[in-house]
Parts: structure tokens; sequence; C-alpha cells
């Protein structure tokens, strides 16, 4: 007769349970809100960013901001500029500069592809959000178009739209 075990395990127990949601990768470590507010968002691509350790710890911590932040190629390299990541609190001398470029790093044929692209006139590149995968700090980049003023009313206009649509739809199914 098979013997009957006590002994309950928990179900699909997380890997450290110590470790934030953002180290992670379950949630992202700082988000560009009012990008696609401003701009019409063409392409989408991902890049590692080349930081120094305290840089990281500061962007475990939710410190980072991609508000004003913006992409350059450069001598065939991506540089990311303006992206403020504050101070790691418990740094001493070895603590990162605010504001300093952070190089990406993207193969050659993107780098290639962004060239022509960002020469344009009116395209740009934009960080979306700044992420863990694997460990490793990743940043969403996307080519963009700017809006206009029109172009910012015509999207609210267009959004309120369908938000009623989905609402009107919902009232008639419980209805």
């Amino acid at each position: 007769m098979a013997r009957q075990s006590t002994h309950q395990t928990k179900p699909n127990a997380e890997k450290n349970p110590r470790r934030e949601s953002t180290a992670s990768g379950q949630k992202d470590a700082s988000v560009n809100r009012i990008a696609s507010h401003n701009y019409f968002l063409l392409e989408k691509f991902e890049a590692g960013v080349v930081l120094s350790g305290t840089e990281v710890k500061a962007i475990r911590g939710g410190k980072a901001n991609l508000k004003d932040a913006y992409g350059l190629v450069k001598d065939g390299e991506l540089w990311l500029l303006n992206c403020h990541i504050s101070p790691y609190e418990h740094g001493s001398y070895s603590n990162h500069s605010v504001d300093r470029t952070r190089k990406l790093l993207v193969h050659k044929e993107e780098v290639r592809k962004l060239v022509g692209k960002t020469q344009q006139k009116g395209l740009t590149l934009i960080p979306l959000r700044l992420y863990f995968k694997n460990g490793r700090v990743k940043v969403e980049m996307a080519l963009a178009k700017g809006k206009q003023l029109w172009d910012k009313r015509e999207t609210e206009r267009r959004r309120t739209a369908d938000s009623e649509a989905r609402e009107a739809i919902a009232r008639s199914r419980k209805a």
C-alpha cells in the first residue's frame, strides 16, 4: 500500500522571492509615456546599454528618467543622450555622472539602416522604455516622426471614439 505524504508544496513558487519585480524583468524600470503622445512611432528595436555598476543599481531602484532622452548616430555608433539616472544612494566616490552620454549596443546592419533613416527630415530616435532582460539593462528605441498639434487632437478624438464604442458594445451585451 502506498504511503500518503503529509508534506505540502507551494505551487508556482518564485525562483528568488527577495528579488524585486523590476530586477527580474517583470516590470519596466522606466517608461517614456509622453513619447507616443508627441511622436508617431514608426519602427521599434531593442538595444543594450553600456553602464557602470552604480547606474545599474540606481535603475533597479527605479531612479531612471527617459522623458527628455533621445538617440543619436555618430561615427557608426548609436548613443543615448539626456537619459537621467539619479546617483545611487549607497555609492561612494565611484558614483556615476547623472546625465552622461551612454553608448547603445546594436548590430552594425541596424546602425547602417538607422543612419539613412535619421537623416531624413523629421525622423528621430526616441527611447520608449528601460527594462531588464536576463539580468542586463535594455532600452527599447523607436524611429519616430514628430506630431503636429492637430495630429495630437486627432489621436485624442479617435481614442475617445473607440472607448465610447467599446462601452456601448459592453452595455448592449449586458442588457
